[in-house]
């Protein structure tokens, strides 16, 4: 049975984003490692990606009242 692994453009393709914003993310430790090439199972990115959080969570500029 072959295992495959998810290459940066993989991970990029999967999460709909570019592969130079793929750069910025902190993701996962890497499943495997060959070289200097990362790999990732498809469960391992689906894991992570569902429980990192969602746009706007933890911080920003807190919303103006409507005036009183």
């Amino acid at each position: 049975m072959t295992i495959e692994y998810l290459s940066v453009t993989d991970v990029a393709k999967r999460l709909g984003i570019s592969t130079a914003a793929v750069s910025a993310y902190k993701l996962p430790q890497p499943d495997a490692l060959i070289g200097r090439t990362r790999g990732w199972l498809p469960e391992t990115i689906d894991q992570w990606n569902a429980n990192r959080p969602g746009r706007g969570v933890g911080g920003g500029r807190p919303r103006k009242r409507a005036s009183e």
